[in-house]
């Protein structure tokens, strides 16, 4: 791996990813980073230091989707993030993330309560994070997630679920705090229907 130097587009490692973008870095040094043919990444993004990127759970392993991780352009990842694919993570152009953020599209079940948790089939969801977005340091995104576009995601959150563009997300589990209002600006709260 490459342990002591930032990764560009010309680097022979670049090659190996689906698509590493125009200006793209990976910074040193990488984390686990691994099924790089099911990754992309945009044309002048960042992906910090010990930026976990994977797909799947092993470099061989033949994924039924691609790419699996798609990271647009112009993107800023935390140092020591990590975006775990296996079935479609998707984020829009322009998105940054604080340090330590977790995005996975897979997660374990537990509905037979004789057999390990680890055992049991995993059940999976895409996500998708709107352009635009700022995900604050620590935030958990689980299967399933839709965060519309420029929403913010206050620090520490876990966030499941679908949420519209222009919002401030926040808690454990993650709830609207703030929406903007056209006529209005910011509100407290939710978008009332």
């Amino acid at each position: 791996m490459n342990e002591v130097a930032t990764v560009g587009p010309s680097d022979p490692y670049a090659k190996k990813f689906q698509y590493f973008g125009k200006g793209a870095a990976l910074m040193a040094p990488q984390g686990v980073i691994y099924n790089e043919r099911y990754l992309a990444i945009g044309d002048e993004s960042l992906i910090g230091p010990n930026v976990c990127l994977t797909a799947g759970i092993s470099g061989e392993q033949t994924m039924l989707s691609s790419p699996v991780v798609s990271i647009g352009r112009k993107c800023i990842i935390g140092r020591g993030s990590h975006i775990i694919g296996h079935w479609s993570i998707v984020l829009g152009d322009e998105i940054q993330t604080g340090p330590y953020v977790y995005i996975t599209d897979e997660n374990h079940s537990y509905e037979d309560p004789d057999q390990p948790i680890g055992w049991q089939t995993p059940t999976e969801a895409a996500v998708r994070i709107g352009s635009g977005s700022w995900l604050g340091a620590n935030v958990v995104i689980l299967p399933g997630t839709e965060l519309g576009r420029n929403t913010v995601v206050a620090a520490g959150a876990v966030v499941r679920g679908m949420f519209p563009d222009h919002v401030v997300l926040g808690g454990v589990p993650a709830k609207v705090l703030r929406h903007y209002s056209r006529e209005n600006g910011w509100q407290s709260g939710p978008p009332s229907d």
